[in-house]
């Protein structure tokens, strides 16, 4: 038996400033929990393509660099697709990269990495 990967969940200090980037970023659709979390949902629902996303209030502001984060893939243009999320807060972050990659590091507004790949995972 094998599993895979359902949701992604990330703690946040300002759910709703977290809820406006991600939302934005992924074209989700948002449900407000009443408990200081959102569920952000994939159009058509949740797939081994395109998970939900959980964002699961915390208090606490991030440490440190993320051990595990989410690697985007645009559907045309990977450079224009940064400069559209660099628009909605997220920002360049040097992790130790090369210049050699075929990504580009940002972190949205609290902090947390992620990449845009420039093109689908190779084997």
């Amino acid at each position: 038996m094998t599993v895979r990967m359902a949701q992604y969940t990330i703690d946040v200090e300002d759910l709703d400033a977290m809820v406006a980037f991600w939302s934005a970023a992924l074209g989700y659709e948002v449900e407000q929990g009443d408990d200081g979390s959102a569920k952000l949902w994939p159009p058509g629902g949740p797939s081994a393509a395109a998970p939900s996303i959980w964002l699961q209030g915390s208090g606490t502001a991030k440490r440190g660099k993320n051990r595990v984060h989410l690697d985007l893939v645009a559907d045309v243009d990977p450079q224009a697709e940064v400069r559209r999320l660099v628009g909605l807060g997220a920002r360049p972050v040097d992790v130790g990269q090369t210049g050699d990659e075929r990504f580009t590091v940002l972190a949205d507004p609290e902090g947390n990495e992620f990449c845009v790949l420039d093109g689908p995972p190779r084997r």
